[in-house]
C-alpha cells in the first residue's frame, strides 16, 4: 500500500475547522483533522510530497520524516506541528479502517466505554465565530441565522474571545448559561472570567485590580448557586495575569471547589505557573498551547499543573497524545483536553481518551454552532448524548465525514479535498 495524495478541506465554524485526508493506491482514505493557523492548507500541501509514495501504515516513521522536514523552519512547535497533527491522524483513521478496528483498539483498548465531555459556556454573549488571526467575522450561517458579532473595537476579540459589550457579563448572565448548560445534559461545564470589565485599569498589562477578582468571584458565586454542588466547574483566564494576582484570585475561588482553574498566567513561564500551583487549593490546568511531550515532561517534571489540558489536534497527532498522557499518569496528573474541533477531531480525541487512564473530561466548544452533528454520516442521536460521547466501535474513527454537510459550509477560496467549489453557498 502506498500514499498518493493528501488533500484538505475547509469548513468555516467558530473556527476553521481544517480537515486532511490521506489517499492510497487502493482506493482507500483517512480523515484527520488539525488546529486552525493562518496558511495551515498551503503547509500541508508542501508537506504531502515527504510522504507520497510510501507505506501510510508506518505512522511514527512518516511522523519523523514530516518532522525532519520542517526541522528548518520550526519542527518542536508551531503551524507546521499543526498541520502534521492532521496528517498523522488522518494515518490512523485509515489504518484502523485497513485493520478493520477503532482506533483505541490500536492504542492498547480502551478504559471506559464513554467519554464525559465538558461544555465550554464562554462568558456573557456565546462566541460566534473568529477568524485565523481571532478576528471577528461575520459567515454565512451566522448571517441565515440573524446572528451578528459586532465589536466596537475588534482587538478586544483578539484579548477577550467575546462580546465587548460590558452589560453582556453579570452574574446573572452566567447562572443563566450555567442553567441552560445543565438541562442540555452536561455535568461539566468552563466558563471564561477573564471579560471585559468596567473595573480595567489597563488593557495590556497583566494586573488584576481588586473590583475585577470580586467580579470574577461574583459570576462563579452565581454559578454555583445555580447548579449546586453536583455539577462540575471550571474557570478559564487565557493566560492574561501575573502570578500574585492569578494567586490571589485561585484563593478567593478556593469555598467554590472548581475542578479547575485553567492558564491563570502564561505558560512560557513555569516557575511563575508553580508559584501559582503550589500555594493554592485550587487545582491548576493549562497546556493547550504546548507542542509534542517534550514540552510536557517539563511540565510534569516541574509540578507547575495539576491538570494537563493538550489540545490533541496540534499536539503532535493521536500517537503523541497518547504518550503525553501516559507520561502524566506517571504524575498522577490527570487531563482534560482541550478541544474546539469539529466531530472529525473530537473523535479522534474520545479514542485517545478512552484509552488513557488518567482522562477526566474532553472539551465541546461549539455549543453555538448549529451545524455540528451534521458533519457526520450518521442517523439518528446526536454523538453527545447526555454530556458523554459514546466510543465508537467502528473501524477508524468510526465515522465518515459527511461531504454535502461539509461543502455547505466550506470556505471560500479553499478547496474542498480538491473540488473547486463555488463562490456562493448557503442560498
Amino acid at each position: 500500500m502506498k500514499i498518493i495524495d493528501v488533500r484538505t478541506a475547509v469548513v468555516e465554524a467558530n473556527f476553521d475547522w481544517t480537515y486532511v485526508r490521506v489517499y492510497t493506491d487502493k482506493g482507500t482514505f483517512g480523515t484527520g483533522e488539525c488546529f486552525f493557523a493562518p496558511g495551515l492548507t498551503n503547509i500541508i500541501e508542501d508537506l504531502k510530497q515527504v510522504i507520497i509514495g510510501k507505506d501510510p501504515r508506518n505512522i511514527e516513521r512518516l511522523f519523523v520524516e514530516l518532522q525532519h522536514a520542517t526541522s528548518g523552519a520550526g519542527s518542536i512547535a508551531g503551524f507546521a506541528i499543526n498541520a502534521i497533527t492532521g496528517i498523522e491522524s488522518a494515518l490512523w483513521d485509515l489504518k484502523g479502517k485497513e485493520l478493520g478496528v477503532p482506533i483505541y483498539q490500536l492504542l492498547g483498548g480502551k478504559y471506559r466505554d464513554k467519554i464525559r465531555i465538558y461544555c465550554d459556556a464562554h462568558g456573557g454573549d456565546d462566541l460566534e465565530s473568529l477568524n485565523n488571526v481571532l478576528r471577528p467575522r461575520q459567515t454565512k450561517w451566522m448571517t441565515e441565522l440573524g446572528v451578528r458579532m459586532e465589536h466596537e473595537n475588534p482587538d478586544n476579540a483578539i484579548r477577550f474571545f467575546g462580546s465587548d459589550n460590558l452589560d453582556n457579563y453579570t452574574p446573572e448572565a452566567y447562572a443563566k448559561q450555567a442553567r441552560e448548560t445543565v438541562a442540555k445534559g452536561f455535568n461539566v461545564m468552563k466558563f471564561d472570567v477573564d471579560v471585559p470589565s468596567k473595573f480595567t485599569m489597563d488593557d495590556y498589562n497583566r494586573a488584576l485590580h481588586n473590583m475585577e477578582i470580586k467580579q470574577m468571584v461574583g459570576f462563579v458565586e452565581a454559578i454555583r448557586k445555580e447548579v449546586g454542588w453536583d455539577i462540575d466547574i471550571a474557570i478559564d483566564c487565557h493566560w492574561r495575569y501575573n502570578p500574585n494576582d492569578a494567586l490571589r484570585l485561585a484563593w478567593e475561588l478556593e469555598p467554590y471547589g472548581l475542578l479547575w482553574l485553567e492558564d491563570p498566567t502564561p505558560p512560557e513561564n513555569l516557575k511563575a505557573l508553580c508559584q501559582v500551583t503550589k500555594n493554592t487549593k485550587t487545582p491548576i490546568a493549562s497546556g493547550e498551547n504546548l507542542y509534542l511531550r517534550h514540552a510536557f515532561r517539563e511540565v510534569l517534571e516541574s509540578g507547575a499543573m495539576n491538570i494537563i489540558a493538550p489540545d490533541f489536534q496540534k499536539v503532535g497527532g493521536i500517537w503523541e497524545a497518547k504518550r503525553i498522557s501516559d507520561m502524566a499518569e506517571n504524575y498522577f496528573v490527570g487531563v482534560v483536553p482541550h478541544n474546539i474541533a469539529s466531530p472529525i477531531g473530537t473523535l479522534a480525541s474520545v479514542h485517545v481518551a478512552a484509552a488513557s487512564l488518567g482522562f477526566i473530561a474532553l472539551e465541546y466548544h461549539a455549543d453555538s454552532v448549529p451545524f455540528w452533528n451534521d458533519l457526520l454520516m450518521h442517523e439518528g442521536e446526536p454523538l453527545i448524548q447526555n454530556g458523554y460521547i459514546k466510543v465508537p466501535e467502528g473501524p477508524g474513527l468510526g465515522y465518515e465525514l459527511n461531504e454535502i454537510a461539509a461543502k455547505k459550509y466550506a470556505k471560500e477560496g479553499e478547496l474542498f479535498f480538491g473540488e473547486v467549489l463555488e463562490k456562493v453557498k448557503n442560498k
